[in-house]
Parts: structure tokens; sequence; C-alpha cells
């Protein structure tokens, strides 16, 4: 009990500190200051350059990290306007990546055909004959247990198309 009566003094003196004096002069003082100083100016936002968009062209041409094809002046082939890729057709996955990540790492056979496995493009994956390969129209056209031949269409630089033969050998284990 004693140390209640001088909580109750303690209390009440400090509900007595926060009377209602009102007196907010140097608040007020201060509060003037500040309005009476010069108000500053905002810079204008900054006039921007309208975006030029690009225009990428070099898309159709032969990647800069692809070797070039070298074709022989002497036994230069013209290309032909018969040969040429079959542009209405649907495009196939692995022909969204360059024929050079591809490894063929085994092949498989069944009462269906053959399939050759192919490693790159995120995973290992089973493509049968006629099956296309690359960016550059590549259409599988023989599966043997060592590898598998694709011949690609390339444009000739003249307006015509070529056929070039490729092979993917079979990835040796290590």
């Amino acid at each position: 009990m004693n140390f209640v009566r001088p909580l109750i003094v303690f209390s009440f003196l400090s509900l007595v500190g926060c009377g209602s004096a009102r007196d907010f002069s140097d608040l007020q003082t201060y509060m003037d200051e500040v309005r009476a100083r010069p108000q500053g100016a905002i810079e204008p936002a900054p006039i921007f350059q309208p975006y030029e968009s690009f225009a990428y062209s070099a898309a159709s041409m032969r990647s800069p990290f692809q070797p070039p094809v070298k074709i022989e002046v002497v036994n230069r082939q013209k290309g032909t306007q018969e040969i040429k890729p079959d542009e209405l057709r649907v495009k196939q996955f692995l022909e969204g990546f360059n024929i050079e990540i591809f490894e063929m790492v085994g092949t498989l056979s069944n009462d269906e055909g053959v399939y050759a496995l192919v490693s790159g493009a995120g995973g290992v994956h089973r493509i049968k004959l006629g099956d296309y390969l690359g960016r550059n129209y590549g259409k599988v056209v023989a599966i043997e247990d060592s590898k598998i031949d694709v011949i690609e269409i390339v444009p000739d630089g003249e307006g015509g198309w070529l056929e070039r033969p490729r092979s993917l050998s079979l990835k040796e284990r290590s």
C-alpha cells in the first residue's frame, strides 16, 4: 500500500504537465520563418529524344560464329530456283537451333523404324527420317549406327539455293 500513494501523486503531476496551456509560440515562430524563406523553383522535366526503332536486317545472314561455307571456285555450283525451302511448312522444335550444337549419342529401333538420339537444345531428342534439324532447313535423310546424314538448303548468295550435305557422327564415350 505504501507504493500506491506515490504512484497516484506521480500520475497526477504527469497529467498536470499536459495541461491546456496551448503555448505554441516557438512552433508558430519557426513556421513563420519557414514560410518567409524564398520559395525554390522546380526545374522543368527534361525533354527526351523520341525513340528511333532499329530494324535488324542481318537475321537471314550467316552467323559470325559459324565457319563460312567453303565452295571451290572451280566447281562452283550455281543455285537453282527449283531447290528452295518449304516456307509454308510448320517448323519443328529442333529447327530453332544451330546444327553445330547437336551431337549424336545413339540410336533406337522398334517395329516403327529407326530413331537417332541427339544431344543438345536442353536435352536428348529422338529424331527419325524426314525430321528437320538446324536453322538451314536440314532434313534427316539417313540414320546409321554411327552417323546421321542431313541435307541442308542454304542460299548461294545469288538468289538461288544449294543443297549441302552434313553428317552428325556418334559422340565417343569419355
